[in-house]
């Protein structure tokens, strides 16, 4: 299934996200040369809605056309298939970030086996770091999400952006596999389509490519760093609106404006039917949702004070992944 290159296919430079699927054919891992190793790994396009990561490294590698990188690069480009229809994965398809090593729900599929041949192959090669460049479907200021904090990571996501997630809940994640191994981050660049936004992830590229190091690094008192204790999903069977339809969960239709905000026990995130539509899985996997919730009169409520992230206010990213995270925020030296 995964498609090795040392060289780009005429046109990627170019090309569009729908347009990679006719130029790779699907997952493709492409290692370039540079003057210095080891290499650093980027993956783009784990979410095939998710362009951001192709317009950075476009950008990265258009400036290098005529002379060589500073350091080998190891792209892997991801979920082509997707890509071509626009969607997050199509029908049917895993997630392409929740399969990788440490998977539990995809184990022994054709993408699990995939992304171990990536994962063993940038393990084997001692990759300087790894970077996944994401989008996101709802209003969020630009965050790394980091699964430890060593100085060579903090160092990492510090380049990227002031504000950092600490999270080790989602097994089958990229930066999760690498975790221990390699200094990795997942780099979360707000919606996609903004040329902005691609600027500002080609600018990270850049700077890591061209870095001779990540240690020592500045202390995490340099970020805002918060802890995630869940992952929020609603119930299977319960119908949802975010458009003031009759549903048994209907959330307010702005609910990303809450996005790395403190919010204070009480705030009304909408109305429900049932004593608890929602699940709330923390990192021990553990269901916490009534710790964290409450429905009062039919209104869903917060029932302790958090910061909320990736809330989405789209139906379809709440069915294939979630609703949003709680977090608090962490103290930093």
């Amino acid at each position: 299934m995964l498609n090795h290159r040392t060289d780009l296919p005429a046109g990627f430079l170019d090309a569009r996200a729908g347009e990679l699927a006719g130029l790779l054919g699907g997952p493709t891992l492409i290692e370039l040369p540079g003057e210095r190793q080891p290499p650093l790994f980027v993956s783009i396009l784990m979410h095939g809605n998710e362009d951001v990561g192709l317009g950075a490294i476009q950008r990265v590698l258009r400036g290098y056309c005529d002379r060589p990188l500073p350091r080998a690069l190891m792209l892997l480009v991801g979920n082509v298939a997707a890509a071509a229809g626009g969607v997050r994965r199509r029908e049917g398809q895993p997630d392409y970030n929740r399969v990788w090593p440490g998977t539990l729900d995809h184990v022994g599929t054709a993408e699990a086996r995939t992304m171990a041949e990536v994962h063993e192959r940038v393990i084997a090669r001692g990759a300087f770091a790894a970077i996944d460049l994401h989008n996101n479907s709802g209003r969020n200021p630009f965050y790394s999400v980091i699964c430890e904090r060593t100085p060579e990571v903090i160092a990492l996501a510090t380049r990227f952006a002031r504000r950092a997630v600490l999270f080790r809940g989602v097994p089958g994640t990229q930066t999760a596999s690498f975790a221990g191994r390699i200094p990795a981050m997942t780099a979360e660049c707000g919606k996609p389509g903004s040329s902005a936004h691609e600027d500002a992830a080609a600018r990270f590229v850049a700077d890591v490519l061209a870095s001779g190091t990540l240690s020592p690094g500045p202390p995490d008192g340099a970020l805002d760093l918060y802890h995630t204790l869940g992952v929020v999903r609603v119930r299977p069977e319960v119908s949802l609106s975010f458009a003031g339809e009759a549903a048994d969960l209907v959330l307010e239709s702005d609910i990303d404006r809450l996005n790395f905000l403190p919010i204070r026990a009480g705030q009304v995130l909408g109305r429900a039917r049932q004593p608890m539509p929602l699940t709330m899985i923390d990192e021990a996997g553990r269901d916490v949702a009534d710790e964290f919730f409450a429905v009062e009169d039919g209104e869903l409520r917060l029932a302790r004070a958090v910061t909320p992230a990736m809330l989405t206010g789209d139906p379809r990213i709440v069915r294939q992944d979630c609703l949003g995270y709680l977090m608090e925020r962490l103290e930093t030296a």
